[in-house]
């Protein structure tokens, strides 16, 4: 018994393995062998639970883009579990703070984190990957210490953790509200910045990736000492016994040794030129597409290798069911240029296991011509930041948005439909883990991120925000209640849209930060979920349910296929109606005012097949949008729509019925008044 260890690295002289015992003493071993830059040794008797690093001898030559040092330790590239966490000192660093041209030949082990020996062996029972398509999807974003940190049903020990996640509790309330896939934030295991551990603050949000291969440890209720390799696994067979899928947000564009001033812990003393993208004119400096530092060379085909290795790593041996790709346009970088047909998007599309997972990019990064929204290739998805911008802006009250709004519903055919894509394609949502609640949303005109120490430069300006009146916690029943309505027309609007809805974790029962449209940098009740709310919240969460319910029985809100709005066999899948139940013209569309809107949806007209090929059929819907600040009279369609309605929602009262033997049947052609700023769902009759 033995375990057989490798790192790559074509530019160095000598590597060393570096055995640490319980009582941190150090003993080095040279890897003997090297086959293509692959240096590697097989050591008899290492089991798991055996902490490790690597020391890698070889030239320091920063203008040439090379920058080993063996007084670093450095951490395995595949490690698959890290024991500890960066202690920030001057050893961690290869120059001198008080020279900075000085090489800093200081022993950094005793401040680093070490990697472990792993079991790979876990008892998986019969665990199998859901697989469920996307048109029947439902996407939470959730972070996996923040969600259970304040759950009273969630043991103490447990809270905050992998195992915490997999609690019955919390299960059962995502499977209450319809969720069909977790979408965690980063989970690999990442460094907190040492300017955010100078000010007392860490790097909650994760993104700061140093390891592509191990479960974050301090997640993990069960110890460091590769116990959280057990732990995630065992959430993830949980979750999908419930029927929920996990996808992971992965951060490849991008590490925690930041910029040429950032410390040597890992790839940078490895093979500082292989693993990032480098300055031609000046090698001592990266290319920064990320805003983070430092960019992963996707050039170099031992990067390359290494992403796509990790992400069979979690699809093979961890089961995970996708991944959302953090800033995937610096993925997409050749040169400069993002390329949709790049080496990466290549190697995606041929791979046998990642091919058949759910990819979703954040399609923009922070280079030039960083923003690529409907740019992917046909097997991605898209976290859609347009239907975002648009919903926020219709419902805020810019009535100019009207033709945008309207796309955005309708699954954003003019992003996704010339490339071949579907409706799936859009990943649709009003609010992530990156700038307001939803509450916040409805409750603040401007960012309030003063407890980030960065006297409220951090974050955006451009929240596209609404406060109804008054700014951030009010007692004042009218504009409570607007808020209350403003949250609810989001909510509906996001279930009832073509596409992939995607809800913040806590918006489904009035999750606040207070204003904070940042967070990154708050592991504290700004950040937590926090679960008392769901006792002054009980009718948005059942507001919540009932929508999900609702999308969930009626295929006509999760089509596969784009409206074509053309009659078609007699019928048309779509129609467009103004208040007075006319159809719109080209004038009604585009009078700069227009913030109101009736949509016929028709169940009759599904166009795609079922599973077994079969005709598929739904009810009827007619959408009444009133975004206007006064009440409006809407009047139905004639009996060529349909003999008559019945009321299914009203954003405006919070309740959602579907009861086919209801007594409040409306006929054709009578008139609705819709409450201002808000939306009611009808449903055909007859």
């Amino acid at each position: 018994m033995g375990t057989n260890f490798s790192v790559f690295s074509e530019v160095a002289e000598r590597v060393e393995l570096c055995l640490f015992d319980d009582a941190g003493e150090e003993t080095r071993v040279d890897l003997p062998e090297v086959d293509g830059f692959v240096w590697h040794g097989y050591l008899p008797g290492i089991m798991p639970g055996q902490r490790y690093g690597l020391r890698v001898h070889g030239p320091y030559q920063p203008d040439h883009g090379h920058r080993c040092n063996p007084g670093k330790l450095l951490l395995d590239p595949y490690a698959k579990a890290i024991e500890g966490s960066v202690r920030w000192n001057e050893s961690l660093f290869s120059y001198q703070f008080a020279d900075p041209g000085r090489l800093n030949t200081d022993d950094s082990a005793h401040y680093m984190p070490k990697n472990v020996v792993v079991n790979p062996f876990f008892e998986w029972g019969n665990d199998r990957p859901p697989r469920i398509p996307y048109h029947e999807t439902v996407i939470y974003e959730a972070h996996v210490r923040g969600l259970t940190m304040r759950h009273p049903q969630v043991p103490e020990e447990q809270r905050g953790t992998y195992a915490g996640l997999a609690h019955p509790a919390v299960v059962e309330h995502l499977q209450s509200i319809g969720v069909t896939a977790v979408e965690l934030m980063p989970v690999h295991q990442f460094v907190p910045e040492h300017f955010l551990v100078a000010r007392g603050l860490t790097n909650y949000w994760g993104y700061n990736t140093i390891a592509y291969l191990a479960p974050h440890n301090a997640y993990s209720s069960a110890g460091q000492r590769g116990e959280q390799v057990q732990e995630f696994k065992a959430m993830v067979r949980a979750l999908h016994e419930a029927g929920i899928e996990v996808i992971l947000d992965v951060v490849y564009n991008h590490t925690a040794e930041g910029d040429h001033m950032g410390p040597t812990v890992g790839f940078r003393g490895i093979d500082n030129v292989a693993y990032y993208r480098l300055r031609d004119e000046d090698r001592r400096y990266y290319l920064d597409y990320t805003g983070c530092g430092n960019s992963l060379n996707v050039r170099s085909p031992h990067a390359l290798q290494l992403i796509m290795d990790s992400l069979r790593y979690w699809v093979q041996d961890m089961h995970v069911d996708g991944f959302r790709f953090d800033l995937a346009a610096a993925l997409a970088r050749e040169l400069h240029d993002v390329d949709r047909l790049s080496a990466f998007f290549d190697l995606i599309q041929q791979d046998p296991v990642i091919s058949q997972v759910k990819l979703i990019a954040e399609p923009w990064d922070v280079g030039p011509g960083g923003y690529q929204v409907g740019n992917f290739p046909p097997l991605w998805t898209e976290w859609n930041g347009k239907y975002r911008d648009s919903v926020r802006d219709f419902w805020r009250g810019d009535g100019r948005t009207l033709p945008e709004f309207a796309s955005r519903l309708t699954g954003s055919s003019d992003l996704y439909a010339t490339s071949g894509r579907r409706p799936v394609a859009s990943i649709n949502f009003v609010t992530c883990h990156d700038g307001f609640t939803l509450t916040d949303l409805v409750s603040y005109n401007r960012k309030h991120n003063e407890a980030n120490g960065e006297g409220n430069r951090d974050g955006t300006d451009d929240n596209r925000s609404w406060n109804c009146g008054a700014e951030g916690p009010v007692e004042d029943p009218a504009i409570v209640g607007l808020r209350r309505r403003q949250r609810r027309n989001f909510l509906t609007t996001l279930f009832v849209s073509q596409g992939v809805p995607m809800l913040l974790a806590g918006d489904e029962f009035g999750r606040t930060q207070n204003g904070n449209n940042n967070a990154y940098c708050q592991d504290n009740d700004i950040s937590w979920t926090d679960w008392s709310l769901l006792r002054q919240e009980r009718d948005l969460l059942d507001f919540v349910r009932r929508l999900s319910d609702l999308r969930r029985r009626h295929p006509v809100f999760r089509r596969r296929r784009f409206f074509h709005g053309r009659e078609k066999d007699g019928t048309r899948d779509i129609v467009w109606l103004t208040p007075s139940g006319a159809e719109m013209t080209d004038g009604d569309w585009h009078t700069g005012y227009a913030k109101s809107l009736a949509v016929f949806v028709n169940g009759d007209a599904i166009s795609e097949p079922g599973p077994r090929g079969e005709r598929i059929r739904d009810d009827s819907f007619l959408l009444l949008v009133n975004g206007h600040h006064e009440n409006l009279t809407f009047a139905l369609p004639g009996p060529e729509y349909g003999p008559g309605w019945r009321p299914v929602l009203d954003t405006a009262d919070e309740r959602v019925r579907d009861d086919p033997y209801a007594d409040d049947a409306l006929t054709a052609g009578a008139k609705v008044t819709v409450t201002d700023r808000s939306m009611q769902i009808l449903r055909r009759i007859g």
